[in-house]
């Protein structure tokens, strides 16, 4: 049996199928976490550090700055190229993020992927850059890219701790059309952020209630029951949601 699936596996036909098949290494238009190249630790090499530095320096000057893009960045290695995009990221430098992101989604090794997206939506929502969401967000649509239940929640509550409480919820209706079956932990990163937006942490718990009927919702004394008598419970921990 052993010798009969390895000679299938080998075979011609799923060969040809494997390396003409874009998304051998997509599940739901989203990379796996163990292989997407957007989760693993990103090391930036000697050419990297040098572009890096060139494109924060000519960034001010638009000219100058697409001609280098055009014969320096290009010829960039994939990892040094992913690496210098997660730099600018973490160090919120939203418009050479974007120049990168352009280029990025035209490599001959481009593939739709839920972490790529995720990490350029949490760098603008911090940045409440809304335009730039918009745009990021029609493109992943087109890609046809799936969150799961997880990257939901984070992405949410990194709109609402950004101050964007409107842009949050229109991706939690996004989250709540998914085909993906609900789960509470996201809820409960939601719900927490939602403390500053009373009425926007009702709906959403309505919600929860809805979905998990079983589940009992501890409000924190800041949130709209302030003033109510002790209704928090440190014995049942694992049923608070915020």
């Amino acid at each position: 049996m052993l010798r009969l699936a390895l000679r299938r596996a080998s075979s011609p036909a799923n060969i040809s199928r494997t390396i003409l098949n874009p998304h051998w290494f997509v599940s739901g238009s989203a990379s796996s976490p163990s292989l997407s190249i957007w989760r693993r630790k990103k090391e930036i090499g000697k050419e990297g550090l040098i572009v890096a530095k060139e494109l924060k320096r000519l960034q001010s000057n638009p000219v100058r700055l697409d001609r280098f893009i055009q014969s320096q960045v290009s010829r960039l290695l994939k990892s040094d190229l992913v690496a210098v995009l997660a730099e600018f990221q973490r160090q919120d430098q939203v418009f050479l993020c974007m120049k990168l992101y352009n280029i990025v989604r035209k490599e001959i090794w481009y593939r739709p992927d839920m972490f790529f997206y995720r990490d350029m939506l949490m760098m603008l929502a911090r940045n409440q850059r809304v335009e730039e969401t918009k745009r990021v967000w029609r493109d992943l649509k087109g890609e046809e890219v799936l969150f799961d239940q997880h990257t939901f929640g984070d992405i949410i509550r990194a709109f609402l701790d950004g101050g964007l409480p409107s842009e949050a919820m229109e991706i939690y209706e996004e989250m709540r059309q998914s085909p993906d079956p609900p789960l509470s932990l996201p809820f409960r990163v939601m719900l927490k952020g939602l403390i500053p937006y009373p009425e926007l942490r009702e709906k959403v718990k309505d919600d929860f209630l809805e979905i998990f009927p079983n589940m009992i919702i501890y409000d924190p004394p800041e949130d709209l029951f302030e003033n109510s008598e002790g209704d928090s419970d440190e014995d049942n921990e694992e049923d608070i949601i915020a």
